[in-house]
């Protein structure tokens, strides 16, 4: 297999067999950001230098014996919303121009360089990890890999693209409403937002400091799980996957299909989506069909709390720089100052009361499926309308993510076929709070039976640079 087709743990293993060493893997991947970094809108910043310099330390310490672990020399990509020392943060804003790089790494950061990880540089995201893109703005337009006329999807949009377009093995994200997942599912990757309170915040830009998570994004469940190791802190292997041979039998999996297979729906999600659910049968799971309580109460009350929340920390920047700000952000952002303190109040009752009845429902069940969107990538036009109006709706519309913002759950988005255009469509697996190992069991379960997480073949089904700004 070409090393351009190894996903994380491929990687890791190839190095530690000798097929290969960190300074090559870093290599390819700034020879593809080389190739794709300009026409994909991966990086807002990239740190070639430091990179190298870092595969070759970590070159020389696995020679010594000295192996931090699979991530040891693994190139990642850094969400431009998590600090990493010396580097500017950006926030994709000009409002956050005006500040210095940041002399302290975020914690996740620390946690991943002491594993020996590679940072290749930082990636793009939306304006604070809300809105949409703006050409306006001097920032890269994220595209998709799989048609770059097409959104990459949002927030962590860079660290999704590049793993998708082989840029590097696994990226950083945020999540605050579907940050990490939307974006996973639209590149067709797979992406965590772990249990709340499991990887440290510090260090990242917030938006809703009540909702935000940061999680992994990797070709398959098993690379999250490595990196999930690292990011929580915890012993080694406490979130790795069991052996493939082990499969799914006596696994309860609660099957959603109500709200999320509307009539709206992209033509081939309810087929794509059954075939996925009978995977997970045939590797012996007890399969059953539930409902979500309080559906519309917990996505509202996800969308006021980071309106609300989002507003606290903006409301003096928004007020100075107002025209700085991406009309999107700005129109979400402000959102908030419509929304009173009792609202927000009711909202995190709702939240409460949310969290009691999901926490009954995996009384019955092991884990939640279901679509993690109606509809595969969007075009970029589509999202901005003559006037130059951008539509939250459009581009979030369909994505089933909020919800379980709501509470604090664990939830992964994986890629679980593709539409009648060859585009990715997306499952979503929910488990219980400090569960993230038995969503990660069922991802990697279905990922060693199917091949719809397997990295592609860098350069064949992308355009070349003028054919993807069309």
């Amino acid at each position: 297999m070409s090393r351009k087709h190894f996903t994380l743990c491929e990687a890791a293993a190839a190095i530690r067999s000798g097929a290969v060493c960190s300074t090559e893997l870093v290599e390819d991947a700034l020879a593809a950001a080389d190739r794709w970094d300009d026409p994909l809108g991966i990086y807002v910043t990239r740190t070639d230098d430091l990179a190298l310099a870092a595969a070759e330390r970590a070159d020389r310490e696995l020679a010594a014996g000295h192996d931090r672990g699979p991530l040891h020399g693994i190139p990642f990509g850094v969400k431009d919303l998590i600090a990493v020392a010396g580097v500017p943060t950006t926030a994709q804003s000009l409002v956050r121009q005006r500040e210095r790089a940041p002399e302290r790494h975020a914690e996740v950061v620390e946690r991943l360089l002491a594993a020996g990880a590679v940072i290749t540089g930082k990636t793009t995201t939306t304006e604070f990890g809300c809105g949409l893109p703006d050409p306006a703005k001097p920032f890269p337009v994220p595209r998709n890999p799989w048609d770059p006329r097409r959104w990459a999807g949002g927030s962590s949009s860079g660290s999704a693209a590049g793993v998708a377009a082989g840029v590097f093995s696994a990226g950083l994200g945020t999540d605050t409403a579907g940050s990490i997942r939307v974006p996973a599912a639209f590149c067709g990757v797979t992406g965590l937002a772990p249990t709340f309170g499991l990887v440290p915040t510090n260090g990242c830009v917030p938006l809703g400091y009540s909702l935000d998570r940061v999680g992994p994004l990797a070709h398959g469940a098993r690379d999250c799980a490595a990196v999930l190791d690292v990011l929580a802190g915890v012993d080694p292997d406490t979130f790795r996957p069991p052996d493939p041979d082990t499969g799914l039998a006596g696994l309860r999996i609660g099957v959603v299909r109500e709200h999320h297979l509307p009539s709206t729906a992209d033509p081939a999600l309810p087929a794509v989506f059954e075939r996925a659910v009978a995977v997970l049968a045939e590797l012996g799971a007890a399969v059953t069909e539930v409902v979500l309580p309080f559906w519309i109460e917990a996505v509202t009350a996800t969308m006021v709390v980071a309106s609300v929340e989002g507003l606290a920390q903006h409301r003096i920047d928004l007020a100075g720089h107002w025209e700085d700000y991406t009309s999107a952000a700005r129109s979400l952002l402000a959102n908030g100052a419509m929304i009173g303190g009792a609202d927000y109040v009711q909202a995190q009752r709702v939240r409460s009361r949310v969290h009691d009845a999901v926490t009954e429902l995996f009384t019955t069940v092991d884990v939640v499926v279901s679509p993690t969107a109606a509809a595969a990538a969007p075009l970029l036009a589509a999202l901005t309308d003559e006037s130059g109006h951008q539509d939250n709706d459009a581009a979030y519309g369909a994505a089933f993510t909020p919800y379980w913002n709501c509470v604090a759950n664990p939830v992964l988005s994986m890629p679980m076929g593709h539409n009648a255009a060859g585009l990715p469509l997306a499952m979503q697996i929910a488990a219980p709070c400090f569960a993230d190992a038995t969503a990660l069991r069922v991802a990697a379960a279905f990922q060693d039976h199917t091949e719809w997480h397997r990295p592609r073949a860098v350069g064949s089904p992308f355009p070349t640079s003028s054919e993807a700004r069309a």
